[in-house]
């Protein structure tokens, strides 16, 4: 086919040159004419065969049009841009796969196929294809590889696939080729914070801030940076001056908020809701805020005033998540009729496609009693997301309480719930002091005087942003034996591509994000999951006496359960496995196996480092 390929003549070429120009003035129907003229006198011409597709897809005749453009590249296989205007009709159509797959093979200048590969990069993250995403524009970067506009996007991608570290590399090759590129400063601080390195990120903030750029997500990114560099004081300064600036800017009142709850006195955190709360009536018209404001009631628990703020949302329009919105409050509540019709009302809504909805519809059917029903929920939502964590968690307590042996094949407490003794770090002479730096690096660490409004931890604090990548040697030393440990113990696992935690099985991990937790007396975790991980951990670094040496009366106190469900399910189960913690000790577990610790009365508090972890292949 390639050797019957028929050359303009000066006419045509000069035919061809006055179609496309109508074309691109808008006249479709009038180029259409004239580039089907064309395509008979030149059936053999592959730019001929091309604008005729190009006029057939923009008057709507997309079959026909793919098939002009399938006639074009039998006789120009490897054509670049045939192979990009047919990708990106393909793209319009939904097929972005096969866009993609098409044009795998194209040749051409590095300039022309790089900006090729960068469109349909940019398109397939947008689309949600990360995957895709990252083999377009790791094209674009090998064709062109001073673009810092290409290695800025494929940064972008990287981040979407949680490959952090790759994502600093693409961003920081960007800023290295243009200085002066301030957004890609932005998202290189961004990335950097993820990864702990918050003093990096607030340098690169400030660059960013040199070269002009001025935005509210800046300032609200800045914010974060300070507060897990220890800068509290100056973080809630920059909130503050945020949401009086930018009172529009919705993520800019949640950090406000999350920051006055966590970190301030009893009266502060009394003010992160009645800030918020300001905030939205002197903005009455602000959906988007005052359906956060609602978001933020339902973390605190407080479902009548949930349920007050979706009742003033529904006089501007109502809509399926506003509804679940209301299921969920009523569910807090414990109003069983009402939460019940209107769950049973969204599931033939979002049943069949959203798992957040069908997780909370099982929560409400495991504590109303309706064991087999909320099997059923579970079972469709792990079918619709076979990674979700709180799914599998609510399975296997369905099947425990429907006596279902399926329970034991899912959650086998002896064999996955690890205990791995560490190994200290070079340069200390015993785990004693070892641990004793440690306690002394992290302890300055927590300033706040509650816990996070949507984690598990009652009675103690939470260190903010990652902990692993911080600026510190020590806590670089802690990870790398952590790691060592872990790798260990992944040897030990079986491979069943049948399981949801066997089949993922690897032979080392990718921390996706770290946190100390201090407990004070009374203190605890109340009974949860991980829902962003797939192993999760605790590494004890300092324990109470109450918690080393209990008393006949106490003599779990302090202990890590396994296996009993949260408390406002009401299902009164008790847990599978009680593991007493050891100072320098490792657990390790499925992050979907239900998890808590029991209260402990001591003037000592208990210290831990918690991470949770993907496979890394």
């Amino acid at each position: 086919m390639v050797g019957a390929i028929q050359a303009l003549t000066a006419s045509q070429a000069r035919q061809l040159a006055t179609t496309f120009q109508l074309l691109q003035a808008g006249q479709a129907a009038a180029a259409l004419t004239s580039a089907a003229q064309l395509a008979a006198l030149a059936p053999a011409a592959p730019d001929a065969q091309q604008l005729l597709a190009m006029c057939l897809a923009e008057t709507g005749a997309v079959d026909n049009a793919e098939a002009a453009f399938r006639c074009a590249l039998a006789l120009a296989p490897r054509h670049p841009l045939i192979l990009l205007n047919y990708a990106t009709l393909l793209r319009k159509l939904g097929r972005l796969d096969e866009a993609l797959a098409g044009f795998q093979d194209a040749v051409g200048s590095a300039p022309e196929l790089a900006k090729a590969w960068l469109e349909l990069g940019l398109t397939a993250l947008q689309a949600g294809r990360s995957q895709r995403a990252l083999t377009a524009l790791g094209r674009a970067v090998e064709l062109t590889p001073d673009s810092a506009l290409a290695w800025h996007v494929l940064g972008n991608a990287r981040r979407e696939t949680s490959d952090l570290e790759a994502a600093a590399e693409a961003f920081q090759t960007a800023v290295a080729i243009a200085p002066d590129y301030a957004t890609a400063w932005v998202n290189l601080g961004v990335v950097r914070r993820l990864l702990g390195r918050a003093d990096e990120a607030l340098r690169c903030f400030e660059q960013a801030d040199r070269l002009g750029y001025a935005s509210a997500e800046l300032s609200d990114a800045w914010t974060g940076a300070l507060l897990d560099s220890g800068e509290l004081a100056l973080a809630l300064q920059r909130a503050q001056e945020l949401t009086e600036t930018q009172p529009a800017f919705v993520p800019g009142h949640l950090t406000l908020a999350h920051l006055r709850w966590e970190y301030g006195a009893t009266a502060k955190q009394n003010t992160a809701l009645s800030e918020f709360r300001d905030a939205v009536e002197q903005q009455p018209q602000h959906r988007p805020l005052r359906r956060a404001f609602a978001q933020f009631l339902l973390a605190a628990r407080c479902g009548e005033e949930v349920l007050r703020e979706v009742r003033v949302l529904r006089a501007d329009g109502d809509d399926p998540q506003l509804t679940l919105m209301e299921a969920e409050a009523l569910d807090l509540l414990a109003d069983n009729a009402r939460a019940g019709q209107v769950f049973r009302h969204l599931q033939g809504l979002l049943g069949s496609t959203d798992v957040v909805f069908l997780n909370a519809y099982t929560r409400f059917l495991l504590r109303t009693g309706e064991w087999a029903a909320a099997a059923q929920q579970a079972e469709a939502a792990t079918r619709l997301d076979p990674a979700n964590q709180e799914a599998w968690a609510y399975l296997g307590t369905a099947w425990r309480l429907l006596d279902d042996a399926r329970e034991h094949w899912l959650c086998d407490y002896q064999q996955w719930v690890g205990e791995v003794a560490i190994e200290p770090p070079p340069g200390f002479a015993s785990m004693a002091a070892f641990l004793v730096a440690l306690k002394a690096t992290l302890e300055p660490m927590h300033q706040a005087t509650r816990a996070p409004v949507q984690q598990s931890v009652r009675g103690g604090s939470q260190t903010p942003g990652r902990l692993f990548g911080r600026n510190d040697p020590l806590i670089a030393a802690t990870q790398v034996a952590l790691r060592r440990g872990i790798e260990d113990w992944l040897k030990t696992l079986p491979n069943d591509p049948q399981h949801p935690f066997l089949r993922r099985t690897a032979r080392t991990v990718r921390v996706i994000g770290s946190w100390s937790v201090r407990l004070w007396s009374a203190g605890n975790h109340v009974n949860h999951i991980h829902p962003e991980g797939w192993l999760s951990s605790a590494f004890y670094v300092d324990l109470p006496t109450a918690v080393t040496r209990p008393n006949c009366l106490h003599e779990q106190a302090g202990c890590l359960q396994f296996g009993q469900p949260p408390q406002e399910l009401g299902l009164n189960l008790p847990p599978r496995r009680v593991v007493r913690p050891k100072a320098g000790s490792l657990a390790l577990f499925p992050s979907y196996f239900w998890h808590g610790t029991v209260p402990f009365e001591d003037t000592q508090a208990r210290l831990t480092i918690a991470f949770d972890m993907a496979p890394k292949h």
